[in-house]
């Protein structure tokens, strides 16, 4: 080998080791870069731009892709500490025309936090009722999707402005009043009792407790690296504070059983898609919806836990899919009537 080809392989080499290298040493040494890498680049490939909007002095931030069409647009609202990219997952299954739009709930990631803002479920709903103004999604009645905290805030927000939605999709969403009290239910209210609040399941501290909470909001098994799991606690650990605060305001009794208040006054055709072995909310929650809306479509998903967006996205994309066509074909029926 002569020595320009010597150069040209060492050149090459190092070219290609450089990457290598960085990701190696982001994945030992700052894993949470890695992850907000990670879903910097999922949101480029599927196309979502990051957008913000105002409201007075506050800011919600959102991300959205398509435009407003002849179907109707999504609005997404994710749970409790997460935040918008949490429906990627979603995305990747839905059709590109389709107008999509993901904010950030109150609090969360880009969208104002305040320590005199209202975190209730009303005061929630009432957020996310003026970034819908903000950006003029009312326009035309949209469907609305929330999962967990946030299918408590999108029912209350359907019983609230019938007039801005024309269906509804709820994803294993709190605000219930079951009768049957599941082992996390449980342990909430010896948590309450005693006011160790700092030990709250869906807030975890450390990467053991990261590994728990995912177990408990999950029926898949997923095998996570412990450098993962420490960069998922990185990035939550300066939310925590917020997140103790959220999570006592909606669990108080002004927002315990917010959906389950205001259901009956839901009027838009909803589907609500709840996983079977959910240990987080108990799936019995779905009969009660199906028996106070009057046009309520319920689906059960066997070997699926509260995570159904990660769990069964494809499913779920699928069934809100056929929902909206269900809807489209019946509107189109009484038209022809």
């Amino acid at each position: 080998m002569d020595l320009d080809m010597l150069n040209m392989f060492v050149i090459a080499s190092g070219t290609l080791a450089i990457p290598i290298l960085a990701f190696v040493a982001s994945f030992l040494l700052w894993p949470s870069a890695l992850i907000r890498i990670y879903y910097w680049y999922w949101r480029r490939a599927l196309g979502m731009q990051v957008r913000y909007a105002n409201y007075d002095d506050y800011q919600f931030c959102y991300s959205y892709r398509g435009r407003p069409g002849y179907r109707p647009s999504i609005l997404m609202l994710h749970g409790f500490s997460a935040h918008k990219d949490m429906w990627l997952s979603i995305v990747k299954f839905l059709p590109k025309n389709l107008h999509l739009v993901c904010v950030d709930m109150p609090g969360h990631e880009g969208t104002t936090r305040s320590d005199l803002d209202d975190y209730s479920i009303i005061g929630q709903a009432k957020r996310i009722h003026q970034f819908v103004e903000c950006i003029k999604l009312n326009r035309k009645p949209f469907h609305l999707v929330g999962t967990s905290m946030g299918g408590n805030v999108a029912g209350v927000y359907a019983a609230q402005y019938p007039e801005d939605i024309c269906s509804l999709t709820l994803i294993c969403p709190a605000g219930l009043a079951s009768t049957t009290d599941n082992k996390f239910v449980k342990q909430l209210r010896e948590l309450q009792e005693s006011k160790r609040i700092d030990r709250i399941p869906l807030i975890p501290s450390t990467p053991e407790e990261m590994a728990d909470m995912l177990k408990l909001c999950s029926y898949v098994r997923f095998k996570v690296p412990q450098q993962i799991l420490q960069g998922l606690v990185d990035v939550r650990i300066p939310h925590n504070e917020f997140y103790r605060k959220l999570f006592l305001e909606i669990v108080d009794e002004k927002s315990r059983h917010s959906l389950h208040e205001n259901m009956s006054k839901i009027k838009a055709p909803t589907q609500v898609i709840w996983g079977k072995q959910d240990q987080v909310l108990d799936v019995s929650g779905a009969s009660v919806l199906a028996s106070a809306i009057p046009d309520c479509h319920v689906y059960i998903l066997e070997n699926c836990g509260h995570s159904v967006v990660v769990e069964r996205p494809r499913k779920t994309a699928n069934l809100i899919l056929e929902f909206l066509a269900l809807l489209h074909s019946i509107d189109n029926n009484k038209k022809q009537a």
